[in-house]
């Protein structure tokens, strides 16, 4: 069912990154430093909360085409301004913090797993990360893929067809060969919905210890994987 896949896309957030860790620990560097008495497990939770209504705005065309770093900035402002702790963040430190989403450490796994794929397909990023975003973070995670497709490309942010659509355009395949790997089941959703493939790859830690992570077995999707390991054999890459 799978023959003709050429281009196997993943999600990054989530799916090849850690962005709970990694933003739970600089948020609670600066906290620390800073003495705000806030818990930066959940204020990385409630900061991911606004991540989609956020990008819902630019699809609804609520607002014009921005940048994800002014949506995560617009974001962080509001939430401080929530707990009462505007006051004792500068600029400085609220640009520091928007900018640990362009430093997330990768899964253990993903390295290897990318790796192993772009042996048999080619490997593109598809995030809605901006392309500057995704430059520093695969540079940072110590990530290798065979090119980068931002949702910036298509102004618009998943789940909308457009970055998937464009991906497949700008890389001169057919929306069908291309494979959608992701973590989450929206994502998904809109992959299949723009005519590509996709395949569910199991992250149980992605939403830190207290909320549970999207199933396999919930989603609706070509190929589901328990591991990464799991889905490079599945795909034929598993030596």
């Amino acid at each position: 069912m799978l023959d003709d896949v050429r281009v196997v896309a993943f999600d990054i957030f989530g799916t090849v990154v850690d962005w709970h860790t990694g933003i739970t620990s600089q948020v609670g560097e600066v906290f620390a430093r800073l003495r705000i008495d806030l818990d930066p497990a959940a204020f990385a939770d409630a900061w991911r909360d606004r991540y989609l209504p956020a990008m819902a705005r630019v699809n609804n065309a609520e607002r014009e085409w921005v940048y994800l770093d002014t949506l995560h900035r617009e974001s962080l402002d509001a939430l401080l301004s929530e707990h009462r702790v505007a006051d004792a963040v500068s600029e400085s430190d609220r640009a520091h913090l928007v900018r640990a989403w362009h430093r997330l450490p990768a899964w253990p796994d993903s390295a290897e797993l990318l790796t192993r794929l772009r042996s048999r397909y080619l490997v593109v990023a598809l995030s809605n990360g901006g392309f500057a975003l995704l430059v520093n973070l695969v540079k940072h995670a110590g990530l290798t893929f065979d090119a980068i497709a931002s949702a910036e490309l298509a102004g618009r942010y998943k789940p909308d067809p457009a970055p998937y659509q464009t991906t497949a355009r700008l890389l001169d395949v057919a929306p069908h060969e291309v494979l959608m790997v992701a973590a989450h089941s929206w994502d998904l959703d809109g992959a299949r919905a723009a005519g590509l493939r996709t395949a569910f790859l199991e992250r149980p830690a992605e939403k830190g210890p207290d909320r549970e992570a999207d199933r396999a077995a919930d989603a609706v999707c070509d190929l589901a994987a328990t591991s990464a390991s799991d889905l490079a054999a599945r795909l034929g890459c598993g030596n």
